[in-house]
């Protein structure tokens, strides 16, 4: 298998993707918005504020307008299930959902509506208020969720030494025509609610500290998130990735799964990882290495090809911070 994939060729696809360019742009708000300098450390899936014991979590999506307009109902469901991920992802609980809503009536609005009371239902986390507009000339969403951790998972504690294990539930298919991996709405709610769960238990545990939810960036372009902001370098085995069969390897290192998480791990917790999805019939994999350095490559067989070097150019703009001295 090593040898039949054009290791050049995927590289290519993913250095040009639209996934990891949107990602880009973070940088010139994050810089007028002077979040650099401030006392929570930008990059995150949440923001993640330190309180009592633990930490408030803030998630905002908002959602690219063709997409709201070629499948509203979906859209809707995605702007709460993306937000809890976003939740998980940093080891918290979700508590409840608040959206900003534009469309041209009534009738515009009501698919968008229904999805996310759908999935609001699905996953038990009250939708609680928001903001609408009813009169305007296309559709347009944006949703936030508040939530709680009591352990922190974070974009800015991967070290070197430690593995990257992807973990992804791929009892779905794509909802076409974009790259979403759709894996939860067949599921049934106890299902999707226990499967979020394992997030916050894993760093509870102390299994890991470092984790970020595979986004819109795809898997490649997610990593390359989480080792801006750790300040590392990190290598990715092409061979080891779970993906479902029959999808084109490109395609699927540049989709964003409704259930997918990249986690940082130190080599003797892996085991232990692997085994808690494992447990749920959720896919997961040692996928690759974290190091010292400023490259994110990819590797299959003896080909490697490097994706993006920090050395030379930056994707965020989300250094290395470092949770500790963030929060200080």
């Amino acid at each position: 298998m090593a040898d039949a994939l054009d290791i050049a060729g995927i590289a290519e696809a993913l250095r040009g993707s639209r996934g990891l360019a949107a990602k880009a742009e973070i940088a010139a708000v994050a810089s007028g918005l002077g979040l650099a300098s401030g006392a929570i450390a930008v990059g995150d899936d949440c923001a993640a504020i330190p309180d009592g014991d633990g930490w408030t979590l803030f998630a905002i999506e908002g959602f690219i307008n063709e997409f709201v307009a070629a499948d509203p109902w979906f859209a809707g469901w995605c702007g709460v299930m993306v937000n809890l991920s976003d939740i998980a992802a940093m080891g918290g609980r979700p508590t409840a959902i608040v959206d900003a809503l534009w469309a041209n009536g009534a009738q515009a609005a009501e698919p968008i509506v229904a999805g996310m009371r759908a999935a609001a239902e699905a996953y038990g986390v009250p939708i609680v208020g928001g903001h609408s507009n009813l009169k305007t000339v296309q559709s347009q969403l944006a949703v936030a969720v508040f939530g709680k951790a009591r352990a922190l998972l974070t974009s800015f504690d991967a070290v070197p030494g430690d593995r990257l294990v992807m973990a992804v539930d791929l009892r779905g298919a794509y909802r076409q025509p974009f790259n979403n991996w759709q894996a939860a709405l067949a599921a049934p709610p106890e299902r999707l609610r226990a499967d979020l769960a394992l997030l916050p238990e894993l760093a509870e545990r102390g299994l890991s500290r470092a984790a970020k939810d595979i986004s819109q960036a795809g898997i490649v372009g997610t990593a390359a998130m989480l080792a801006e902001c750790s300040g590392v370098g990190i290598a990715i085995d092409l061979d080891a990735i779970p993906a479902p069969p029959g999808v084109d390897l490109s395609r699927w290192l540049q989709t964003f799964p409704s259930y997918g998480y990249l986690i940082a791990a130190r080599p003797d917790n892996v085991g232990a990882i692997l085994s808690l999805f494992s447990w749920r019939d959720i896919a997961a994999a040692d996928i690759g290495a974290v190091s010292d350095g400023t490259a994110v490559c990819i590797r299959s067989g003896d080909g490697q090809e490097t994706i993006i070097d920090f050395a030379e150019r930056a994707l965020m703009g989300c250094g290395p911070v470092g949770r500790r001295e963030a929060v200080a």
